[in-house]
């Protein structure tokens, strides 16, 4: 039992981690006003990006960094879109997706099923991973699980501990007061998505160049959807990002350790389970009047000064 808990935790970090990214850049997209739905092919793209750049023979941090501007590069499109022509946001991102997921397929096809060196935990003292149960879980992880937790953090700082922050939710509840007040609405939301999409680049980087360390189709896997799902659960807030990546992403993690102890489940049943989950979670959710009282107030809905 302590030996399926401890290789269950020492797993649990890399699930959450592109899932909190994730979470956390469709965050900033939302509290700005704006429905990202194309998470999921910005995750592919960045992902097929990153283990292009590992593969040819730069470093872990550099194919983590042109996998997160190359989920930049792909949402420029989307942004342009729904920010300057004002296009319903909804058809705007799922096109995204189609994008994302089209062109990492064309473009990666001949990276695809090549191992490469990807993304290795820090090296801390064998004593301390060793520990029973938490030294795996706390001691043998990659820096980018570390650098996740500081975002949402600072994330949390930055949306309610400063003025832009206050001007960014101002937007995403009121565009037409904010604009009345000197906020140029244009400006925030434009940087609120380049925000957002460089974590969500971030988060597709991250399957590929640490998780697993190759590149596949599909290896999403859904895991964009999840994140919109999650963004909902977290109540819109940063911190609580971290909860709801832990859950699911524990999930997740927990399906290749039930496998490994030769549970007699079908495969497909266990696959479903962090969509069930998910879908539980927004179900429980739902019922509740905070998730009205939570939602930015213009969330999914183009502005024009017209409109004030």
């Amino acid at each position: 039992m302590i030996e399926f808990l401890t290789a269950w935790l020492g797993s649990l970090p890399g699930f959450m981690t592109p899932l909190l990214l994730a979470s956390l850049g469709l965050l900033f997209c939302e509290r700005a006003g704006v429905l990202n739905l194309g998470v999921e092919g910005v995750m592919a793209f960045s992902a097929m990006t990153g283990a292009i750049t590992a593969l040819a023979g730069y470093g872990p941090g550099a194919a983590m960094a042109l996998g997160a501007l190359a989920g930049l590069a792909v949402s420029i499109p989307f942004v342009i879109a729904v920010i300057v022509f004002r296009a319903p946001q909804i058809p705007a991102g799922l096109a995204l997706v189609a994008i994302g997921l089209g062109a990492s397929e064309a473009m990666g096809r001949d990276a695809a099923h090549k191992p490469f060196l990807g993304l290795q935990p820090i090296p801390w003292p064998e004593w301390l991973t060793d520990l029973p149960i938490i030294g795996r879980l706390l001691f043998e992880q990659d820096w980018m699980v570390i650098l996740s937790l500081l975002l949402a953090i600072v994330a949390t700082w930055g949306l309610f501990r400063t003025r832009h922050g206050l001007r960014l939710r101002a937007i995403g509840e009121d565009p037409a007061t904010a604009d009345a007040a000197g906020v140029d609405v244009q400006l925030y939301q434009f940087g609120a998505l380049m925000i957002g999409a460089l974590l969500i680049g971030l988060a597709g980087a991250y399957l590929s160049v640490a998780g697993s360390q190759i590149w596949t189709e599909g290896m999403v896997a859904g895991r964009g959807w999840i994140s919109l799902a999650l963004v909902v659960f977290a109540q819109w807030m940063p911190v609580r990002a971290i909860f709801g990546a832990v859950l699911f992403g524990g999930a997740e993690a927990l399906i290749p350790r039930l496998q490994a102890q030769g549970l007699e489940v079908p495969v497909y049943f266990l696959s479903m389970t962090p969509y069930l989950l998910t879908i539980g979670a927004l179900l429980l959710i739902s019922l509740s009047m905070r998730t009205s009282q939570a939602e930015p107030g213009f969330l999914g809905r183009a502005y024009t000064r017209q409109d004030r």
